[in-house]
């Protein structure tokens, strides 16, 4: 088998990390690739990011396709860019958040989201409702750490485990979801500190339920289902063609001229 892992931003900072946690998660015998996108964001923390990385992502899954992968996980706790590539290739492809809330409502009855910043809150209860899972999935707490001001030490474990004791302690939850994919490596220290001190909480890892998912479904021999496909781009089977952006006339009264620059532009690729 040949998983495709696409990280959904344009900095190399946590392509070699990844590599190493998947390679930990995967069956003997799963060729490895990791690809980032080459337009987008250096980390997905709002809707704002999601929707710049989404072409990218699109672009990454189809490439992958075409290079005879069969599986790929975009990864990101906020499944940006999943329902979309479901519908231009024809092999598994799942983010984060699906795979691992989902396994989490097997090991008890209530989940508990934790993940990085208020900002987030939005594009994760958006899930929650897409998947009918409002009942089963309680308040969403964070850590307040930046994605890229993760570190795998004391400090992130510290903030997980307060918010995770708060949430049992409130009967918010009784199986904890690790919120973003770049909290690599800590489910396994926060399920022994919380255990030490009071019953067995599950903690799931989101790469380790997406991989576990597509490993699956690859034995299995199934794929997404689809009632109709996209309409083939003109430059080949996965390439995206360019949406143009409407161009208001210069004598429009009363309406603003496009910015030259994203209000986040320290954050997007160059041009």
């Amino acid at each position: 088998m040949k998983l495709t892992v696409v990280l959904p931003v344009i900095t190399d900072a946590f392509t070699e990390e990844v590599r190493r946690e998947v390679g930990a998660w995967v069956s003997p015998g799963t060729e490895v690739e990791v690809r980032r996108i080459a337009r987008g964001t250096a980390s997905i923390e709002s809707e704002y990011d999601e929707a710049l990385a989404g072409p990218g992502i699109l672009d990454a899954v189809g490439e992958a396709a075409a290079d005879g992968a069969d599986a790929v996980f975009v990864s990101c706790f906020g499944d940006p860019g999943v329902q979309a590539a479901r519908e231009i290739v024809d092999i598994p492809v799942v983010g984060g958040f699906e795979p691992a809330v989902l396994t989490s409502l097997a090991l008890g009855e209530r989940t508990g989201v934790i993940t990085v910043l208020p900002n987030v809150l939005p594009m994760l209860h958006g899930l929650v409702r897409r998947y009918a899972l409002t009942q089963r999935v309680g308040p969403i707490r964070v850590v307040d750490i930046p994605v890229l001001d993760l570190d795998h030490g004391d400090r992130l474990i510290d903030a997980l485990t307060e918010q995770a004791r708060a949430a049992v302690a409130a009967r918010e939850a009784d199986v904890i979801v690790l919120g973003c994919t770049g909290m690599l490596g800590v489910a396994a220290a926060l399920q022994e500190r919380l255990a030490a001190e009071g019953p067995f909480v599950p903690v799931v890892d989101p790469t380790g339920a997406a991989i576990m998912w597509l490993e699956s479904q690859v034995r299995l021999g199934v794929r997404p289902s689809r009632t109709t496909l996209p309409a083939a781009p003109a430059e080949g089977p996965h390439r995206l063609t360019a949406i143009a952006r409407p161009v208001r006339p210069a004598h429009d009264p009363g309406v603003a001229p496009w910015p030259s620059t994203s209000p986040r532009s320290a954050r997007t690729c160059p041009p």
